[in-house]
């Protein structure tokens, strides 16, 4: 399988109207601020929006965004498997900001720490209670192993069971208030 093409931001800007931006963050993350007219696809139900996807992509280009690259990049591989073509927004949503692009914020909606931000305070927090719990319990080090051995596995295979177990805490989730899923598949097939 090829890499995905990647846009930088500037690149990504002055084409945006050509584009079906889908945002595979979390909703929570999509709530504390996305592209102009991202769609919120969180990538754990991407498999769900392929034959939606794939009608959009029938239209137009489809742009997948994320916070910093990597889950767009996982995106648009799991659509190239399902013969849909993508390109990634380089540095995502991040590179997007730090050029000074604005982002959407819905109204109402409350700011949610990126995933790669709540995976680090989660797997640090429990490598220091492992440790600490280990000064009087010894076997509890073997927290710590397990949790650096996630994310040496997270590291090899480009994946994060961690994200995928935080993405589904009620912080993380789409407001009552903003479009569900249903309702976003249904605005791609049209």
């Amino acid at each position: 399988m090829t890499s995905p093409v990647s846009l930088s931001p500037a690149q990504a800007a002055a084409r945006l109207a050509e584009f079906t931006v889908i945002d595979v963050r979390a909703p929570g993350e999509y709530a504390s601020g996305h592209v102009p007219g991202a769609l919120n696809i969180p990538l754990d139900r991407l498999s769900e929006a392929v034959p939606a996807l794939k009608s959009a992509a029938a239209r137009g280009s489809l742009l997948m965004v994320c916070a910093s690259g990597v889950r767009s990049t996982r995106a648009c591989d799991i659509l190239a498997a399902a013969d849909i073509d993508a390109m990634t927004l380089t540095g995502g949503t991040s590179a997007w900001a730090g050029e000074g692009r604005d982002l959407d914020h819905p109204a109402g909606a409350r700011a949610t720490w990126p995933m790669e931000r709540q995976v680090r305070l989660a797997a640090g927090s429990l490598v220091v209670a492992g440790l600490l719990a280990g000064a009087r319990f010894p076997a509890a080090r073997w927290i710590s192993a397990g949790v650096g051995s996630g994310l040496v596995f997270s590291a090899v295979t480009n994946t994060c069971g961690m994200a995928a177990a935080l993405s589904k805490l009620p912080y993380n989730r789409a407001p009552r208030s903003g479009a569900g899923l249903d309702e976003t598949l249904h605005a791609l097939q049209n």
